[in-house]
C-alpha cells in the first residue's frame, strides 16, 4: 500500500505544473524548429547564404517601405477629408445667414412674402421699429431711424446677406439727438 501512495505522490500533477510542462513542450518545439533552421542554414554554401540573407533584406525593407508609405499615403487623406469638412462646415455657418426664409415658406405650399413685407420683417428682427418700407416696381425704398449706429449697420448688412443690393444709401446723423437717418433704396 506504502508503494501504491509513493507512485501516486510521484506522478500528481497540479495545476502549475501542468503550465510549467506546457510551456516546456513549447519551448522545446521552438528550440527544436531553431535547430533544424541552423543545420539547413549550416548546409547551404557560403555563396547561397549571401544571396538569402540579400534577398531576406530586401524583402524585409521593401515590405517595410511600402507598408509606411500606405500608411503615410493613408493619413494624408484623412488629413485632407478632415480640412476639407472643416472648410464645408465653416462655409455652411457662414451662408446661415443667406438663407431665404421666404423660400422655405414657399416650399411648404405658402404664399410667398412680398418683398417690402420680408424688408420690414427683417429690419423688425434687427431690432429697427417703425420703418417705412414701400415697393417701387422692382425696387424697394426704405426709410428709418436708429441711436445705435451697430444696430443700422447689423440691419444693412443682413440685407445684403439677403441678396438686396443698394442702388441709393444716404446715412446721416442727427447733431442733437445722435440717431442715424437712414434712406435706401435696393432691388434684389
Amino acid at each position: 500500500m506504502k508503494r501504491l501512495q509513493r507512485r501516486t505522490k510521484r506522478n500528481n500533477i497540479t495545476p502549475e505544473t501542468s503550465k510549467s510542462i506546457g510551456a516546456n513542450v513549447l519551448s522545446a518545439r521552438v528550440s527544436n524548429f531553431q535547430q533544424v533552421l541552423s543545420l539547413r542554414w549550416q548546409a547551404l554554401s557560403p555563396r547561397d547564404q549571401l544571396a538569402l540573407a540579400v534577398l531576406s533584406m530586401f524583402l524585409l525593407l521593401f515590405i517595410g517601405g511600402y507598408g509606411g508609405y500606405s500608411i503615410h499615403q493613408a493619413a494624408n487623406d484623412s488629413k485632407r477629408d478632415y480640412q476639407e469638412q472643416v472648410a464645408d462646415y465653416f462655409w455652411l455657418r457662414a451662408q446661415a445667414g443667406n438663407i431665404d426664409s421666404n423660400a422655405m415658406n414657399t416650399a411648404d405650399g405658402e404664399a410667398a412674402m412680398p418683398p417690402a413685407n420680408g424688408i420690414s420683417v427683417l429690419l423688425n428682427d434687427s431690432g429697427i421699429a417703425n420703418a417705412q418700407v414701400v415697393a417701387t416696381g422692382d425696387a424697394v425704398q426704405l426709410s428709418f431711424n436708429h441711436a445705435s449706429q451697430a444696430v443700422v449697420s447689423t440691419a444693412l448688412g443682413k440685407l445684403e446677406q439677403q441678396g438686396w443690393q443698394f442702388t441709393q444709401l444716404s446715412i446721416q446723423q442727427d447733431l442733437a439727438t445722435k440717431a442715424i437717418q437712414v434712406q435706401a433704396t435696393v432691388i434684389s
